[in-house]
């Protein structure tokens, strides 16, 4: 039975970890913060002492991590999943860049073990329905032998070719979400200002072929935020950040992207940085003049289950 090591163990990463331990897979932990895995710990995930431990104990390990600098700090040194990753097989599903995880390949394949870029499609919500989907890109025999711990996280895993892709289509996916919020936002914004009761406003908007299914489940959070937040506004910040990077690379205006990324910077000189990034609409009511304060839910939501 394979042995999966997870390293990044927060929102998502906590999702996998359920959906891992539901289907009876052997799941060992790390995380930064240990106290924050505790209940993962409680239902049967294994603590290890340190991310090279992870790798030491596993047969295909994932991580899930903030950045490029998280990943580096996770990844190298004498404790990181570089020094135990000899034989085997390291999943990568952060959001960076393509060069990034490009560098990465090249330093796992010295350590002995193989990298698959990969990214996901949803959210933790997607995860405990049991909808996400899985890109992967690189070893295709790597691939192959990740692809049944992959569908146990998300049932579609699509190949997108050689690493660097996936994190590409990620990019490409991901400079949608902002944009969405905001047009959304905006068009709220000119209801409620004009005497409609914004529920109401927002119930309507969400009832049409606008509305996505990323809007159906995140707008909602206009009514009532996540005391936790899904998608904080910097992670999006730093999503945008790399969309416009890759479009001054190859050459694409990326017009949308810019102005969502400058709403998103509002939003956290406001002191909304930490909220999921649905906050722009109150990011944007303020800029209008229209002094709301988010109502936030009294206690976490579960993501776990």
């Amino acid at each position: 039975m394979t042995t999966v090591g997870l390293i990044g163990i927060g929102e998502m990463g906590g999702a996998f970890a359920e959906r891992l331990l539901a289907a009876q897979l052997t799941v060992v932990g790390w995380n930064r913060t240990r106290a924050k895995v505790e209940g993962l710990i409680t239902r049967g995930m294994r603590w290890a002492a340190s991310p090279a431990d992870v790798a030491r104990q596993s047969d295909v390990v994932l991580t899930m991590l903030t950045n490029g600098a998280a990943l580096a700090a996770v990844s190298d040194g004498d404790d990181g999943i570089l020094a135990g990753i000899a034989g085997k097989i390291f999943v990568e599903l952060s959001t960076i860049s393509a060069h990034e995880i490009g560098a990465l390949a090249v330093r796992v394949a010295k350590s002995g073990g193989t990298l698959v870029d990969a990214a996901v499609l949803g959210s933790p919500l997607t995860v405990r329905q049991g909808k996400l989907v899985v890109m992967v890109a690189g070893d295709v025999a790597a691939i192959a032998a990740a692809r049944p711990v992959l569908e146990v996280i998300g049932p579609r895993v699509v190949a997108m070719g050689e690493v660097g892709k996936a994190k590409i289509m990620k990019i490409a996916l991901n400079l949608n979400l902002p944009a969405q919020i905001l047009a959304l936002s905006e068009g709220l914004l000119l209801a409620v200002k004009s005497g409609i009761d914004r529920g109401t406003a927002l119930e309507v908007m969400l009832a049409g072929a606008m509305a996505s299914p990323m809007l159906q489940y995140r707008a909602p959070f206009i009514e009532e935020m996540p005391a936790k937040a899904w998608f904080d506004v910097g992670m999006m910040q730093k999503d945008c950040d790399l969309a416009l990077s890759l479009g001054r690379e190859l050459g694409v205006p990326l017009f949308a992207t810019a102005v969502s990324r400058e709403m998103l910077s509002a939003a956290t000189g406001q002191g909304l940085g930490e909220r999921d990034f649905a906050i722009m609409y109150y990011a944007l009511a303020n800029a209008a003049g229209l002094r709301e304060a988010p109502r936030i839910a009294d206690a976490p939501q579960d993501t776990s289950a």
